[in-house]
């Protein structure tokens, strides 16, 4: 009987699952599908290819993805990147040539995920730092949105970088289509008031139908605003790469490779709960670069996991990669019944949901905290949001890894050398700071504590510092704290050795203390137990007190 009434609980809470997926999936769709065919504008491609990002590569990381909602699709940092490259192997915007280079760039970043894959490289997921991240992000969200702002007007302007763009848009305010203004701030009401009011709605698309349906209504494009144009029905056909263009394109594809997997990840482990498993870096380079390889092939521009998109998934109720599929069956329903009808939308509105869906990537209140909390860390999130701004957006890409590897030798290089006190009437072992002055000391005694991995670059650093402080406090015995250092390379062995030597000409006597076992190794291996002799190798600092207290 029991059996029975667990089989009859399993079954309801699968058919329960199951509804809450599909819900999640159809709503994920009228947030999903207008943002694609916008981006795909800020591609410089026809909405269609938007639809299509949608649709294959959607259902492939269904199969084949770790995380249970992720939705992927295109993006908006993948938008613009995108565009920049399409735009440096297309210049003339021949619509032909720029299907074909769209399909060879997305096989091409999938074909790098992986390889990637192959060679094992999921930890470049966490390679550039979260501030650098932020100021990239935000560079991106500045550029996409100067980009679609003279659609918001009716007006054109030559792209030719952000600064030129923006005295460019300045100077053509005064041709300003009031109508196209009008359209476009009414789609901006939609977006802001309903996501205001109903955070994760479908606000894209009550927007998006709002506008054909105000177009078809009152003639728009004939009263001289913009409309999308035709868009064919049907679902995608086969689109061959162009091998010829592999070279031009492979740093592009590069830049574009690693955001799509570092977005990936980043909303995959935003929305993962407890009960869902693991995401899976190595399996991520996997699904993603299956998804744009198959997506390649039917004319879709790259691919990734999108924040915004999962969070709507994950609101309403989603459950599994069933919701994904629900999204995609949508995307192929909308190409095959409503090519002619989008073909009404105007860009004004399409230029509306890019905007107020990017203008999140512009976090002013990252960039405050990550400033409270490390100066350092703000400089370099301010640099990579300038080096997009002023070398532009793949080059952006280069800015924010230098800078992410700056910032990492940085840290490496410069390690951190503490004097050790003892916590007054206890027996904890502390570093001394400004804020506990009052902790113990021992006249004669100078305990250091180095640490992290030491190594080449940070060696003479250490030994620096060292003997700053053996200067300073002139000590009897000077004691090395090695308990905080993970792992100890030749040349900063070597230091370490050549500044025992100095300390003692000076008359003092060192020490060493908790030594690990990999440093014990290395120091075995040097010979610095034979030199020092046993009975000044000490097991921690606590005995180091105790011996020299006993002298």
């Amino acid at each position: 009987m029991r059996s029975i009434d667990t089989q009859a609980l399993t079954g309801v809470q699968g058919k329960k699952a199951l509804r809450l997926d599909v819900i999640a999936g159809l709503t994920a769709a009228a947030v999903v599908l207008p943002k694609a065919m916008a981006y795909a504008t800020v591609a410089g491609l026809p909405v269609a290819v938007g639809l299509y990002t949608a649709f294959i590569p959607m259902i492939v990381y269904a199969i084949l993805g770790s995380s249970q909602v992720l939705s992927v699709s295109s993006t908006a940092t993948l938008a613009i990147l995108t565009a920049t490259q399409l735009g440096l192997v297309v210049p003339d915007g021949d619509p032909g040539k720029l299907i074909t280079a769209t399909a060879t760039l997305s096989l091409m970043v999938g074909v790098m995920l992986l390889l990637a894959r192959v060679l094992r490289l999921g930890f470049v997921a966490n390679f550039i730092s979260v501030p650098v991240l932020t100021g990239f992000k935000a560079g991106i969200g500045l550029v996409i949105v100067l980009d679609q702002v003279p659609k918001l007007f009716g007006i054109h302007i030559a792209r030719e970088g952000f600064i030129l763009d923006l005295l460019s848009l300045v100077q053509h305010i005064p041709e300003t289509s009031l109508l196209t203004l009008l359209v476009a701030a009414a789609s901006m009401l939609v977006l802001v008031g309903m996501e205001r009011l109903w955070p994760h709605s479908p606000a894209p698309l009550v927007a998006v139908g709002g506008g054909i349906a105000a177009a078809w209504l009152f003639g728009l494009q004939s009263l001289g605003v913009s409309t999308v144009g035709l868009i064919p029905s049907g679902l995608p056909s086969v689109t061959l790469p162009e091998l010829s263009l592999i070279s031009e394109l492979i740093p592009g594809a590069l830049g574009i490779a690693l955001m799509s997997f570092t977005e990936t990840i980043a909303a995959g482990r935003a929305f993962a709960i407890a009960s869902d498993p693991p995401i899976n870096a190595n399996r991520e380079l996997v699904a993603t670069g299956v998804a744009n390889v198959g997506g390649a092939l039917l004319g879709a521009m790259p691919a990734g996991g999108g924040t915004s998109q999962t969070a709507v998934v994950r609101s309403v109720g989603g459950r599994s990669q069933r919701a994904s599929v629900v999204t995609a069956g949508a995307a192929a329903a909308t190409m095959l019944l409503l090519g002619p009808l989008l073909g009404l939308l105007p860009n004004a509105t399409l230029a509306s949901v890019v905007i107020v869906y990017s203008i999140g990537l512009i976090q002013p209140g990252e960039f405050i905290a990550i400033r409270k909390v490390r100066s350092m860390e703000f400089r370099w999130a301010v640099i990579a949001l300038f080096g997009v701004l002023i070398f532009g957006t793949l080059k952006g890409i280069v800015v924010a890894i230098i800078v992410s590897l700056v910032g990492l030798s940085s840290m490496a290089a410069n390690p951190r050398v503490y004097v050790v006190a003892r916590k007054r009437g206890t027996d904890i072992l502390r570093p001394l700071t400004a804020t506990n002055t009052d902790d113990e000391t021992f006249d004669g005694l100078l305990i250091v504590r180095p640490e992290g991995r030491l190594f080449f670059a940070n060696a003479a650093g250490v030994a620096e510092q060292i003997n700053a402080l053996v200067s300073k406090h002139n000590p009897r015995v000077l004691a090395i704290d090695m308990s905080r250092v993970t792992d100890i390379e030749y040349s900063a062995l070597q230091a370490l050795m050549d500044g025992e030597k100095r300390a003692t000409e000076r008359g003092a006597v060192v020490w060493f203390a908790g030594l690990n076992p990999e440093v014990s190794t290395v120091a075995h291996l040097a010979g610095l137990d034979e030199r020092l002799g046993h009975d000044r190798l000490l097991p921690n600092a606590r005995m180091v007190i105790k011996r020299y207290q006993a002298l």
